[in-house]
């Protein structure tokens, strides 16, 4: 047992979401805590996940299992983690830790702020995934090497740091501490930016060109392959800090649209090789 009265090997952990995220925690978890619980309303996903031996117990219905558990994960979309910590209560009256995986932060750590007394809270983004989302398309190494940010709460107990600690150690990922507000500041420009640039290129983009599509417009465009119905909550939860993002991208086109139509080739160079500069910053 840990100094803080928690080890995950002898913890009941319960994953609500067996999609992509809470799917390949669950298979990187297997075999590392007492019981893995998996919760999801999907029966395809229930079944597939007691198939192949994903999780110990699998149900659609949160109060049919979350009294059990010691660690509660919610790996779902931003709308449905913020309906689900208000639900929370109603499912289950056991003190448990709570980790969300949800891509902004600011919004779900009020939420859980809300949460009453028993529950010991704890923000969490984990920076890896793709743009297939299914359980079918679960990795047991996604995490592996990956930053993981949590964005503790005032009431955040070190039990719960040290429990998701341990999950983050067990996972092979890195753990990053920053304040919920950063986090989504940060996330706009690395995360929910590209996402949207990804899809505005697919949209930009002849059909026409189809048959020539090479692997540079394919990496380019990849997040645009990434479900709506994942990202509008991303959108609607942080949309002031992506429409910061957003301007300083328009600001940056223009000057390339500038220096081109002006045949400043000189200027555009110099641009170009800036960017290449930052990019070796960004991905050394």
């Amino acid at each position: 047992m840990s100094e803080d009265g928690f080890t995950l090997k002898d913890a009941k952990v319960a994953i609500l979401g067996l999609g992509l995220m809470g799917g390949s925690l669950a298979l990187a978890l297997k075999g590392q805590c007492a019981a893995l619980l998996g919760i999801d309303p999907d029966p395809a996903a229930l079944s597939l996940a007691l198939r192949q031996n994903i999780v110990d117990q699998a149900e659609s219905d949160p109060a049919k299992l979350l009294p059990q558990a010691d660690l509660v994960i919610l790996a779902a979309p931003v709308p449905i983690i913020l309906t689900l910590l208000r639900k929370l209560p109603e499912y289950t009256s056991k003190p448990c830790i709570v980790l969300d995986l949800g891509s902004t932060k600011r919004v779900i750590v009020e939420q859980m702020d809300s949460l009453p007394e028993r529950f010991d809270p704890l923000g969490g983004h984990p920076i890896c995934g793709k743009e297939k989302l299914t359980l079918a398309n679960a990795e047991r190494t996604l995490y592996y090497g990956a930053p993981f940010i949590l964005t503790p709460l005032t009431r955040t107990t070190p039990r719960a740091l040290s429990a998701v600690q341990q999950v983050i150690a067990t996972i092979g990922a890195k753990a990053i501490t920053l304040d919920a507000a950063e986090h989504d500041r940060i996330l706009a420009a690395t995360s929910h930016l590209p996402f949207l640039l990804s899809s505005a290129l697919a949209l930009a983009t002849p059909e026409e060109c189809a048959p020539l599509v090479g692997p540079g417009f394919r990496s380019a465009s990849r997040l645009a392959g990434t479900p709506s119905s994942m990202m509008m909550g991303v959108l609607q939860t942080n949309r002031e800090n992506i429409l910061t993002a957003i301007h300083r991208l328009q600001a940056q086109l223009d000057t390339l649209e500038m220096q081109l139509a002006a045949s400043d080739f000189a200027s555009l160079e110099a641009t170009l090789n800036q960017a290449q500069n930052q990019h070796c910053r960004f991905t050394p």
